[in-house]
């Protein structure tokens, strides 16, 4: 087991989705976000859900304006995608969770995946576990099982999206041991947005956590996939005195291109889950229909 820090200071990206022309303009994009976001002196940087679908624009209309070929060439590119922040992550000594994108498996399905990176190299990869209706049409598959990743600065779990509204799933990270909770989205619209807020916020009140809501943001509307993107960035924590009072450490301008960081305090919220005002953690199994069984939960070191 990793020493357990007592802080962490976390950017959560507002990412925009533009168009590049070029791969080589993506990757200029990318590295400046990331150069900007270390530069706030934060350990870890939060990218948001479907962000690596902007790649997609490089390939020109026919690419672009198919969903299907989008999804293949975005795919495509997975392997040279995560290699790229894995040299983002050592050049800035920051842990990234890079933007998830459609990753095509053994058996011929696409998941929707985000990439946990180190700066020594080493990567975890969660997978999307409930799809939305969208991604069903899409076909788009769930993937799995949960997980949560061992690094430097704490243990993380990773709820993408949807998933965050589900509170099983985030349970069952918790008691796994994370400290953090990850929630890239990608919203259309501002009650999209604000779904996945309430869910982010109830999953970090239920279980005495921290959790990092990273949204993208503005129009693409070359783009049938993610063509319309509504939302904050957002980091939240219990509401409890000394903690929080609202339950919210830091929140970005709905819809603004923009870094959100905050730090916190993983002591104090160690403590909460013992000593708090209430004791949501720990009387998880008083409240009638507490299920008996448990989800299983991988864990990854990626020290």
């Amino acid at each position: 087991m990793t020493t357990k820090p007592h802080s962490l200071k976390i950017a959560s990206a507002q990412y925009p989705i533009g168009q590049p022309k070029t791969l080589a303009e993506w990757e200029e994009k990318v590295a400046l976000w990331v150069k900007n976001g270390a530069a706030t002196g934060a350990s870890l940087l939060v990218f948001p859900e479907y962000a690596a679908i902007e790649q997609a624009a490089a390939f020109g209309p026919d690419v672009y304006g198919d969903l299907k070929l989008t999804l293949a060439k975005v795919a495509e590119l997975a392997g040279e995608r995560v290699a790229f922040h894995v040299e983002l992550a050592n050049k800035h000594n920051v842990h990234l969770l890079a933007g998830s994108g459609p990753r095509l498996t053994s058996d011929g399905r696409y998941v929707n995946a985000a990439q946990l990176i180190a700066p020594n190299g080493a990567i975890g990869e969660q997978e999307k576990l409930v799809m939305t209706p969208f991604e069903r049409d899409w076909g788009i598959s769930a993937g799995g099982p949960p997980r949560v990743f061992e690094t430097e600065m704490g243990t993380f779990g990773i709820a993408i999206c949807y998933d965050s509204e589900f509170p099983l799933l985030v349970r069952s990270m918790a008691e796994a041991g994370a400290d953090v909770v990850l929630v890239p989205s990608c919203t259309e619209r501002v009650s999209g947005y604000h779904r996945v807020r309430t869910g982010s916020l109830a999953r970090a009140l239920e279980n005495g956590i921290a959790t990092v809501q990273s949204p993208t943001v503005g129009d693409a509307p070359w783009s049938p996939a993610v063509d319309f993107n509504s939302g904050a960035a957002g980091i939240y924590v219990p509401s409890e005195h000394a903690v929080s009072d609202t339950g919210v450490l830091a929140e970005g301008t709905l819809n603004a291109a923009q870094w959100v960081t905050a730090t916190i305090d993983l002591d104090r919220l160690r403590r909460v889950r013992e000593t708090g005002e209430m004791r949501n953690y720990l009387d998880w199994d008083l409240q009638p229909g507490a299920p008996a069984a448990r989800v299983s939960v991988e864990t990854v070191s990626l020290v």
